[in-house]
């Protein structure tokens, strides 16, 4: 067992491939296979299951998947930290973030600084809904990612308090209200965010206030919501943080008001612990932290 073939398991897996895999790695896909091959008969297990379409980590592989992220992080946080000791700083830095809350608002402000200050360090983002990037930082998957707080299995970081607002059409009763109620929002057909595999914090307050709307319409993409409400279709249930002035500028028949009382929820930043974080996932927090009272939305 080597560290090469680690990795080599742990990118396809990823990726779902040897093809990508390979393309990532920079080696042929011959090599991807014959490592995967020489690792399953050192193991004596099959960690793959390959289908003419498609490859799948089997259940010993997800099991085993666990444990190679975890020596890969590690790994990398040594090289990291001999790197600092010669005064370098490199290595890469593995994101997860969710949705336009933090993509398209958190995300890009604290990376422009981050870089500025570590050039060399690598920087790689994958994104997801929020319960998976907290599934991501458990397996190792990210060094650190965007969250909803709390989250007690990670150790966190608050950065901004987001809250949800009512999408409403320009000219519905509701839009000439200060704040709405979510009873009154329920009036009318309801325009639902999916979450694919979860639940989406608009469901989850609804759930909590024993609200059911009649849910007309499920959109994954904010952009389809927005314009869905422009049309006249329903109203909606956002994250403030997800509406950015340019998303709302190319809908300008839609209309968002604040809830009352008002449904807010914290979003920070976590790592599987702090102790064992590699020096670019510290460095992250360090500028995330320095920048948190300018990442709130006016």
């Amino acid at each position: 067992m080597t560290f090469t073939q680690l990795e080599i398991f742990a990118k396809v897996a990823e990726l779902g491939g040897f093809t990508a895999a390979a393309e990532q790695l920079g080696i042929s896909q011959s090599a991807v296979s014959h490592a995967l091959r020489l690792l399953e008969k050192e193991w004596g297990v099959t960690l793959l299951s390959r289908k003419q379409s498609n490859i799948e980590v089997t259940e010993v592989g997800r099991n085993l998947l666990i444990r190679v992220r975890e020596l890969l992080g590690v790994s990398e946080a040594i090289r990291q930290e001999v790197a600092a000791l010669r005064g370098l700083s490199r290595g890469v830095l593995r994101i997860g973030s969710f949705g336009p809350s933090s993509s398209l608002w958190l995300l890009p402000r604290i990376l422009d600084q981050f870089q500025k200050e570590h050039p060399a360090i690598k920087i790689l983002v994958e994104e997801a809904d929020d319960d998976d990037v907290v599934d991501w930082v458990l397996e190792r998957r990210v060094d650190v990612g965007f969250v909803v707080l709390p989250e007690e299995r990670l150790d966190t970081m608050p950065l901004v308090e987001d809250q949800l607002v009512a999408l409403l059409p320009a000219d519905h009763p509701l839009a000439r209200k200060r704040a709405v109620g979510l009873p009154e929002l329920c009036e009318s057909p309801f325009i639902m965010k999916i979450v694919e595999g979860g639940v989406s914090a608009a469901e989850k307050s609804l759930a909590s206030a024993n609200l059911r709307p009649a849910i007309t319409h499920r959109y994954s993409q904010i952009i389809t919501i927005i314009k869905s409400v422009e049309n006249g279709d329903g109203v909606s249930l956002i994250s403030d943080l997800a509406l950015s002035d340019q998303v709302m500028s190319l809908c300008p028949g839609v209309i968002k008001k604040p809830l009352t009382p008002a449904v807010r929820r914290s979003v920070g930043l976590a790592v599987l612990s702090l102790k064992h974080a590699s020096p670019a996932a510290h460095a992250f927090l360090k500028t995330a932290k320095a920048l948190a009272a300018t990442l709130r939305k006016p």
